[in-house]
């Protein structure tokens, strides 16, 4: 599957979460420490890329952006940004463990000073959702908006004068939320720019089907690479509920390698993120071995 060698790097932030009780941090931060305790890095044969240390969690919502941690968050980004570009410079192919999905900024920072670059979305959410909608200032479930330059300009324009990625270079694959929730013109322009399938379109197309068409369209947009968000919230919640927000169905784990078979078999995936595992909802740790094994079929082949 991959002609270069993978860098685990560990993102443990949780500052794009709100709190899951009153005084308690979200238990993503712990997300990496458990892969890599269950084997991952050896089984995969990677290279240690090490872990970009999280600012410290604060439980208010910042008042004039609306956004959790919003500087926190900046800053964040660009350090993960510096430590994913070393490892692309050493030709490497990174696989950030995160983390909640607002590393997403860090990652495409990295890419953004690099070129131009695509981005195959895999979420149960669109993650387009803007302060002024959001119930809860957590930047996880704006990221996608964030990315694409919508929001706050402390997060939206980490990329300079234009977004991190196009929204026409964008293949989001496999959400099952609410279109409903995601409003106003700045967001229903970048979603018609988007190439979109959701959970349904997939089973209706075939997952094979549906990679290869999210490739064709990304090869032909002219992006250098594309980059891989997996938020695991997008697998079926009877295999994956160890996560912040829960909804029933999602794919299953044969299906995701059947829908990310013809990615990268393209040859041109850059990297790799995984997101929103929490081990403090995963008693016994059964849905962590499961993603364990089941990265280490997807890379290690």
């Amino acid at each position: 599957m991959l002609a270069r060698q993978i860098a685990l790097l560990d993102a443990p932030s949780n500052l794009g979460l709100k709190p899951p009780k009153p005084g308690v941090e979200p238990g993503v931060r712990r997300g990496p420490g458990v892969l890599r305790s269950l084997g991952l890095r050896e089984q995969l044969g990677a290279v240690d890329g090490g872990e970009v240390v999280a600012p410290r969690y604060g439980f208010e919502r910042d008042a004039t952006t609306g956004v959790r941690h919003p500087s926190e968050i900046a800053d964040y980004s660009a350090a993960l940004a510096r430590a994913v570009g070393k490892q692309l410079d050493a030709d490497r192919f990174p696989l950030v463990l995160g983390g909640d999905c607002s590393i997403l900024l860090g990652t495409l920072l990295a890419l953004h000073r690099r070129g131009r670059y695509g981005l195959v979305f895999l979420d149960g959410h669109e993650d387009l959702q803007t302060p002024d909608v959001s119930r809860t200032g957590g930047a996880a479930g704006m990221d996608l908006a964030l990315a694409v330059g919508i929001g706050p300009r402390v997060l939206a324009s980490l990329g300079g004068n234009g977004p991190l990625v196009n929204p026409q270079d964008v293949a989001m694959l496999g959400p099952r939320d609410n279109p409903a929730w995601y409003t106003g013109v700045e967001v229903e322009r970048a979603r018609d720019a988007m190439f979109i399938r959701f959970l349904e379109d997939l089973r209706r197309d075939g997952m094979a089907a549906a990679g290869e068409a999210a490739s064709s369209r990304l090869a032909v947009s002219g992006v250098n690479g594309v980059w891989i968000h997996l938020d695991v919230d997008v697998l079926d919640d009877a295999v994956m509920p160890a996560v912040d927000s829960r909804q029933d169905d999602g794919l299953t784990y044969d299906e995701l390698s059947t829908l990310l078979g013809p990615v990268f078999a393209t040859g041109r995936v850059a990297g790799m993120q995984v997101t929103i595992y929490d081990p403090d909802r995963d008693a016994g740790g059964l849905a962590g071995s499961r993603l364990v094994d089941w990265l280490v079929n997807l890379l290690a082949r």
